[in-house]
């Protein structure tokens, strides 16, 4: 792990913005000491953390073999201190070959990695009505099946459709084994997503592949935004807007941000691999051949731009960016600038633009 280093910039601390040393040993802050004085430097936000990452730097989680570490360097340079190696719905072999690699990625992580947390299995027990940019390949889900793969891999949060677990067996299942389960890919009217989401634990990319919201019709999002307490939403401003950004965080207590990184992320434009599709990136997104939106090009610094562009203030942003996703799934290392934590954060200008990147002690950027 890097050694030991210093950086002084503001903190929020105590209900405001303090000016601060925060020092670090060994990968980890050994002290955060506020100087009483008034600056304007950088401020200090802990380093990002990222529930929803399908890829990045050209390579896609998919590919199995070593994309991951490659995906995990990508998105560290961009202040991602931690994320989830999100699949796509695939044959089963192709999951499984997915999750394998992930595991033997999480053995061995060079110090200019982002940490990975576990996999967030997106598919294949989703709707075959609200694919999205997933391929057909939707199955209903089983006890045993569910038992094999979390066998493969650390299954940190799950992406299901109450029609693929009609019975609630299988999301019961997940949640004796610590995952959290998430709503997403769903047909389901507004009474099943108010019963799964009540039962569970959140909701996936909120606003996309669920259906629309109408006011005598309201679904999903309806339920999702009368009801939830978490939800993850994509902060690109393409796959929801600023109103509707600002309408969730004004409902769902707990939403954090998400980038549904693909392997366009950090890239140029041009073609990539999503999963079995190949996808465009463009104009600041990532289609598929027929014009619809597949996955982003986002990376959390990005993300955390965006939500102070739409009028968050920073410190907000910093929690719906790392700290509030961190404590989802019990990342007790990420998410706070305090003793103890890794020391992996980042300084932000006012306008939320990234200057600097430490990751494990180490000055990325």
């Amino acid at each position: 792990m890097g050694g030991a280093g210093r950086i002084e910039g503001r903190v929020f601390l105590d209900g405001g913005w303090s000016t601060a040393a925060v020092s670090w040993e060994d990968g980890r802050i050994s002290s955060v000491e506020p100087s009483g004085r008034d600056a304007d430097g950088p401020l200090l936000v802990p380093g990002f953390v990222d529930l929803h990452c399908h890829g990045g730097g050209g390579a896609d989680v998919m590919q199995a073999g070593e994309a991951v570490h490659q995906i995990a360097r990508t998105h560290a340079a961009h202040g991602t201190a931690a994320f989830l190696a999100t699949t796509m719905t695939a044959p089963l072999e192709e999951v499984e070959e997915a999750l394998a690699a992930v595991a033997r990625a999480m053995e061995k992580q060079g110090e200019d990695e982002a940490k990975i947390l576990g996999v967030h299995l997106e598919g294949p027990f989703i709707s075959p009505d609200q694919l999205g940019a997933q391929p057909p390949f939707a199955i209903p889900a089983t006890v045993p099946l569910l038992e094999r793969l979390c066998g493969l891999a650390p299954i940190r949060v799950i992406t299901m459709a109450p029609e693929a677990d009609p019975s609630g067996e299988v999301a019961a299942f997940l949640r004796g084994q610590g995952v959290r389960v998430q709503i997403g890919h769903t047909s389901a009217g507004f009474e099943t997503s108010k019963a799964f989401i009540l039962g569970n634990h959140g909701v996936t990319h909120m606003f996309n592949a669920m259906g629309g919201f109408h006011h005598r019709k309201s679904g999903c999002p309806g339920a999702a935004l009368a009801h939830a307490e978490h939800a993850e939403i994509i902060a690109d401003l393409h796959h929801a807007d600023k109103g509707s950004i600002l309408a969730a965080r004004r409902a769902i207590p707990k939403l954090y941000a998400v980038t549904d990184a693909t392997a366009a992320s950090g890239m140029p434009d041009g073609a990539y691999k999503l999963g079995q599709y190949e996808v465009f990136r463009r104009d600041g997104t990532v289609r598929l051949a027929s014009g619809g939106l597949a996955g982003s090009c986002l990376t959390m610094d990005g993300a955390f731009q965006n939500l102070v562009s739409i009028g968050l203030p920073p410190e907000e942003a910093a929690l719906r960016t790392s700290t509030i996703a961190a404590a989802y799934v019990g990342a007790q290392d990420y998410g706070a600038i305090r003793p103890g934590a890794r020391a992996s954060f980042v300084a932000v200008a006012g306008d939320g633009g990234v200057q600097t990147v430490v990751h494990n002690g180490r000055m990325l950027r």
